[in-house]
């Protein structure tokens, strides 16, 4: 999309556009804090002290950004085949129930070397099964797949509810949930990887898991941008009637695209299952999935962008949590108005800026060809 009747550079759409809604936000937010009877500059250093000041506060950022970065390329994946998946929440709870259940099942026969990346798969598995059923009702039926992966949210949700409450509750357990995961189950967190070599980190919940979700953004790129298959996918989601005259199968694209995008949104649970909470319990997701939907599209759909966004929505929740904390005035509800600022400017304002950037990008290219 373009503004001004001219396209401007990818360093500048992807950059400087989604950096000048960010300090929108900031300044809405900054309005807010001043409402209130507080110093939005110092409201700002103690969001960055709560995110970056030590090393547990980076840890839990990372943590977060972790779970942004799956649910972002799942949708993003699925927006280059031309589909929005809403359904990133659900997908991401029932992949922690795939890996939940195979680590319940087998952590008392098989070592951590295979249960882990057995349970990374079941995740991706039980994510990609739960979006296959929208992708097929979308592909054959013409089901918006809008409206299904909304729907297919609430299913899993009471599924979830179902089976904790009445099947894997652990016996004499107070809360819903099941017991408790054995080490071979147990995904390595940076702390005790760093005491094994002699170093120490403060415990936070950061794992392995991070590894993961930065090598599901090369893997992306390359699936999107560099195979045929990933062609295939950007001319569905372009120009579908040129995919189907250039003998490409929309139908296909729709599937695989669903599925993958489910697969990366069911990885959410080897972070929060083996990495974290080390059981099966209720409302693990927490709204990472409908977080998502923001990150990819103020990361504009790209793997970069997409790590970029979800290293600020990390920001936003560790750093809000601290604010929340030290300034009493400023509430837990006051963070969450902060986020919607920062989604809206991203979202549904996301090209409100680009045409002052695209006529000022004009005016100032004559001039440099001109030097």
């Amino acid at each position: 999309m373009s503004g001004g009747g001219r396209d401007l550079p990818g360093w500048l759409d992807a950059g400087l556009l989604p950096a000048v809604n960010v300090l929108l936000a900031l300044f809405a937010g900054g309005l807010v804090v001043l409402l209130i009877g507080e110093n939005p500059l110092h409201a700002l250093v103690v969001l960055l002290r709560g995110a970056f000041g030590d090393l547990t506060a980076l840890g839990y950022t990372l943590y977060y950004t972790t779970n942004f970065i799956l649910t972002g390329l799942a949708v993003a994946v699925a927006f280059h085949a031309g589909l929005f998946n809403i359904g990133g929440e659900g997908q991401a709870y029932i992949g922690g129930l795939g890996i939940g259940l195979l680590l319940l099942a087998l952590d008392r026969y098989l070592p951590a070397i295979l249960l882990l990346p057995l349970g990374l798969v079941a995740a991706a598995a039980f994510g990609a099964a739960f979006a296959f059923v929208p992708a097929w009702l979308q592909a054959w039926r013409g089901s918006h797949v809008v409206i299904t992966t909304i729907m297919f949210n609430f299913i899993a949700s009471a599924l979830m509810v179902y089976l904790m409450v009445n099947v894997l509750i652990a016996p004499g357990a107070l809360n819903t949930e099941s017991r408790g995961i054995l080490p071979s189950g147990h995904l390595p967190q940076f702390h005790t990887i760093a005491a094994a070599f002699g170093f120490e980190l403060p415990a936070t919940p950061l794992n392995l898991s991070l590894l993961w979700a930065l090598a599901c953004c090369v893997l992306v790129y390359l699936y999107v941008w560099r195979s045929r298959w990933g062609y295939a996918l950007r001319v569905v989601g372009h120009a579908p009637r040129a995919a189907v005259y250039a003998g490409i199968r929309p139908q296909r694209v729709t599937i695989a695209a669903m599925c993958i995008s489910g697969a990366l949104a069911g990885s959410v649970g080897f972070n929060e299952i083996a990495g974290v909470h080390h059981r099966l319990l209720l409302d693990f997701v927490a709204g990472y999935g409908f977080t998502g939907i923001a990150v990819a599209l103020m990361g504009r759909n790209n793997p970069l962008g997409i790590l970029l966004a979800a290293l600020l929505f990390g920001t936003l929740y560790q750093g809000g949590a601290e604010l929340a904390f030290e300034i009493p005035a400023f509430t837990r509800e006051m963070v969450t108005v902060l986020q919607g600022f920062v989604i809206l400017f991203s979202g549904a304002l996301a090209y409100m800026n680009r045409p002052w950037i695209v006529r000022l990008h004009a005016r100032l290219s004559p001039a440099r060809e001109a030097g």
